[in-house]
């Protein structure tokens, strides 16, 4: 009887919401706290995503570094009203809309455990002045892609074929996940194949399937 064929060579994981707690849940906790209206947030968030939008939106700038951060912060907080009508301090607006983001210690757990089958685990995130726990990242992934080092960003081809380049492995032999589904389309465009992340569970289950050996269960990993 014949072992069961590994359908990727290596995986590419985003980082914000996918090895980490869902960003919704950090923004949802920074509204809150600055008493900020949601709504003020969101309409200026769907206009500086919009994937119709040229690449001159804070967002796009940001993410390819071409924007600083005290900058964004500036253009941001002249958008947000608050529900009391206070105004909207810029100084650290992205330092407390990530501050209720944390690492999934069961998504870094399982990076590790396809990398002792044999996989390549690389990271690939479009950065939003974020702190990245570099030491950890940089130990477990190869390569490290982040946007505003590279001056390109998801979900423009480049950014996954330098991330590419640097695995050293064929598009179609590569397994791209992203909370984003633009990010997962723009990598399917590319070549790449690509899974939305939910959560590890499903996203676990989803790699047993291309990767033998690896557990489809989750493992009680708590962070």
């Amino acid at each position: 009887m014949s072992e069961p064929v590994r359908e990727i060579d290596a995986v590419l994981f985003d980082y914000g919401g996918v090895l980490t707690s869902p960003v919704k849940h950090s923004i949802a906790g920074w509204l809150a706290a600055d008493a900020i209206e949601p709504e003020s947030f969101s309409h200026t968030l769907r206009a500086w995503l919009s994937r119709d939008a040229e690449d001159g939106t804070p967002v796009h700038r940001l993410e390819t570094g071409e924007l600083t951060i005290a900058d964004f912060e500036a253009l941001l907080a002249a958008e947000l009203r608050t529900t009391d009508g206070r105004a909207v301090a810029p100084d650290g607006i992205l330092g407390r809309l990530f501050a209720g983001m944390r690492p999934d210690a069961a998504m870094f757990a399982l990076a590790d455990e396809l990398r002792a089958t044999g996989l390549k685990v690389g990271l690939l995130s479009n950065s939003w002045g974020n702190t990245y726990p570099r030491a950890r990242i940089d130990e477990l992934f190869d390569p490290v892609v982040i946007s505003c080092e590279v001056g390109l960003r998801k979900p423009h081809a480049a950014i996954y074929e330098l991330a590419l380049d640097e695995l050293g492995v064929p598009a179609d032999w590569v397994l791209f996940i992203d909370d984003a589904e633009p990010n997962v389309v723009g990598a399917r465009a590319a070549g790449l194949q690509s899974l939305l992340h939910f959560d590890h569970a499903s996203t676990r289950a989803a790699l047993a399937e291309l990767v033998p050996g690896l557990n489809p269960h989750p493992t009680g990993v708590t962070a």
